[in-house]
C-alpha cells in the first residue's frame, strides 16, 4: 500500500523458538503438542528453592544466528529478570537480557525489484517463553498450560529501516529462511515457533525525526503482518490529518476482522524493573567458541540463490523462491544430481508441488514424493509415455499413496496414445461431429484447431499425445 504524503516507519521484533530438545533452564522436553502440563518441573513452574541452569545449546544457537546476520558477539554477558505479572508467568518475571544482549549490530539484506536493501538488526538476545492461557475449556473460566514455560527463544530486533509492508514481508521471509538454513528453529508459525511484534509510526515525507509509534501483537502469519501494517499506517495517517494525537500503546491485531484495537497504553515508559538474575552465572564467550560455531554455518540462502542462478541457469526469481527453504533447496539439488534439467525441476517445484503443499497446509520438508520418483515422473512425460496433464494427476496420486509413477500409470491406464492410426480415427470423428469448426477454418479462423485439439483430448480421456494432434488436424482440414 502506498501513501502519497506520508512515510511509514516499521520496526520488527521477531521471536523464534529454538530447536533444542530441552528447555532453556531445565531438562523438560520442548516437544510440541503434548498433553497439558505434562512437560514442566519445579524449575519451570517456579517452585520455591528451584534453581535454573542455562542450556549451553541455547547460547550456541543464538551466536550462530548472530554470526549469520553479521552481528558482533558479546564476549561477556548476563541474563536479567524482566518483572511483570501475568497468569501464564509463574515466576512473575521472565528471564531475558536487558543491557548486555548476546548479539548486536547486524543486518539482513532483502531483494527488492529495484535492488538490494540492507535492514539493520539492533540486537539478538536470548529469553524464555511464557505459558499459555486456555480460555475455551471451561465456560467463563481460564486455565493455564505451563508446557511452554521456559522454552528457549531468541528475540531479533530490527532497526526502524523498513518503509512498507512489502519490505517487512521480504525481511521476514529472508530471516525465516536464514533460521531454517541454520537449523536453529523450525519456524513453524502455526505452532508458534516464529512470532513477530510490529512497531509502526508515520511521518510527513521529508521529515527526519520519528513520531510516536504503536506496537501490534498477535500476528500469526506474514500475510497477517502485511495487512496489520497497512491498516495501522492508514489509521495513523487519517488520525494525524484529523488533528488527533497518536498515543504510544500496544494494539492487538484481529485478522478475522481486519482491524486492530488498543490493549494497553504505553504513555508511561514501561518499567520492567530489570536486574541481573542472581541465580545465573555470567555468559562468557571465548574467541575459540565463536570460531567453532562459525565453522558450522552452512551456505546461507543469499549465497545459495546466487549460486543457483550462476550454476543452473534458472531465473533469480525462481532461485529466490527455492532457496528460501532449505528442504526445498536440498530437494531441488537432489533432482538435478539425478541428471534432470534444472529448469524442469524448478517448474515442478514452484508449480504443482508448491500448489499441493499450500492446499494441504504442508511445509517443503513434508514433500512425500522422493526426488527419484519425481525425476522418474518427468522422464515418463519426456518419453511421451504420458501427457503433461496425466503427469499432474500422477503427482497428486503419488502424494496421497506414495506409489511410484510407473505403477500409478499402469493402474490408472494413463499411457499416452502415440499410435498415428488410432489418433487419426479419433480426430476424423471429432471433425465430422463439428462441421461449423470446419467451415470456420475454411474462412480463415485457424484458432479452431485448438478447440478441436481440446475435443480430441476429451474424447481420448486425456491419453492422446497433444503434440501429434495439431499437425494432424491441420493436415486433415487442409485436405477437405
Amino acid at each position: 500500500m502506498h501513501f502519497e504524503d506520508y512515510e511509514v516507519i516499521i520496526g520488527l521484533e521477531v521471536h523464534a523458538e529454538l530447536a533444542t530438545k530441552t528447555k532453556a533452564f531445565c531438562g523438560c522436553s520442548t516437544e510440541f503438542g503434548s498433553d497439558v502440563n505434562t512437560q514442566c518441573c519445579p524449575i519451570c513452574t517456579a517452585m520455591p528453592g528451584s534453581l535454573p541452569v542455562l542450556n549451553k545449546k541455547v547460547v550456541e544457537y543464538a551466536i550462530k544466528t548472530g554470526l549469520a546476520t553479521s552481528c558482533e558477539i558479546t564476549r561477556y554477558g548476563k541474563q536479567d529478570r524482566k518483572n511483570y505479572y501475568y497468569p501464564d508467568l509463574p515466576k512473575a518475571y521472565q528471564i531475558s537480557q536487558f543491557d548486555m544482549p548476546l548479539c548486536v549490530g547486524g543486518y539482513v539484506d532483502i531483494n527488492k525489484d529495484d535492488g538490494k536493501k540492507r535492514i539493520g538488526i539492533t540486537r539478538i538476545h536470548i529469553e524464555e517463553d511464557a505459558g499459555k492461557l486456555l480460555h475455551d475449556v471451561i465456560p467463563g473460566k481460564s486455565l493455564v498450560d505451563l508446557n511452554r514455560c521456559g522454552v528457549p527463544l531468541i528475540e531479533i530486533v530490527s532497526e526502524p529501516d523498513l518503509r512498507s509492508s512489502e519490505e517487512a514481508k521480504l525481511y521476514l521471509e529472508e530471516l525465516k529462511s536464514i533460521l531454517e538454513c541454520l537449523e536453529v528453529s523450525d519456524c513453524k508459525m502455526q505452532e508458534g515457533s516464529l512470532r513477530c511484534d510490529v512497531n509502526v509510526s508515520v511521518r510527513p515525507k521529508g521529515q527526519t525525526t520519528f513520531n510516536t509509534r504503536t506496537e501490534m501483537k498477535n500476528l500469526s502469519s506474514f500475510s497477517a503482518a502485511v495487512r496489520a501494517i497497512d491498516f495501522e499506517a492508514k489509521r495513523q495517517i487519517e488520525a494525524t490529518k484529523a488533528g488527533e494525537k497518536i498515543i504510544q500503546e500496544t494494539r492487538r491485531w484481529d485478522d478475522a476482522k481486519g482491524e486492530n484495537y488498543a490493549m494497553r497504553s504505553k504513555e508511561e515508559a514501561q518499567d520492567y524493573r530489570y536486574f541481573p538474575d542472581p541465580d545465573l552465572v555470567p555468559i562468557v564467550v571465548s574467541e575459540e567458541q565463536i570460531e567453532e560455531i562459525r565453522k558450522t554455518i552452512p551456505e546461507l540462502p543469499s549465497a545459495k540463490r546466487e549460486r543457483f542462478v550462476a550454476t543452473y541457469g534458472i531465473t533469480d526469481y525462481e532461485a529466490g523462491l527455492i532457496s528460501q527453504s532449505k528442504p526445498m533447496a536440498t530437494y531441488f539439488e537432489k533432482c538435478v544430481d539425478l541428471k534432470e534439467t534444472p529448469k524442469t525441476v524448478a517448474n515442478w517445484l514452484l508449480g504443482d508441488i508448491s500448489k499441493t503443499l499450500n492446499e494441504k497446509n504442508l511445509e517443503p520438508s513434508d514433500i512425500s514424493v522422493s526426488p527419484e520418483d519425481l525425476v522418474a515422473l518427468i522422464a515418463l512425460i519426456d518419453k511421451g509415455t504420458i501427457s503433461n496433464t496425466a503427469g499432474k494427476k500422477v503427482l497428486s496420486i503419488m502424494f496421497e499413496t506414495g506409489k511410484t509413477p510407473d505403477v500409478i500409470v499402469k493402474e490408472e491406464g494413463l499411457e499416452q496414445v502415440n499410435d498415428g492410426d488410432a489418433l487419426k480415427a479419433i480426430v476424423e470423428e471429432i471433425i465430422q461431429n463439428n462441421p461449423k469448426s470446419v467451415e470456420d477454418y475454411k474462412n480463415g479462423k485457424t484458432n479452431v484447431i485448438g478447440f478441436l485439439v481440446g475435443q480430441t483430448m476429451r474424447a481420448s480421456k486425456g491419453k492422446a499425445n497433444p503434440q501429434m494432434l495439431s499437425p494432424m488436424i491441420k493436415e486433415i482440414l487442409d485436405n477437405m
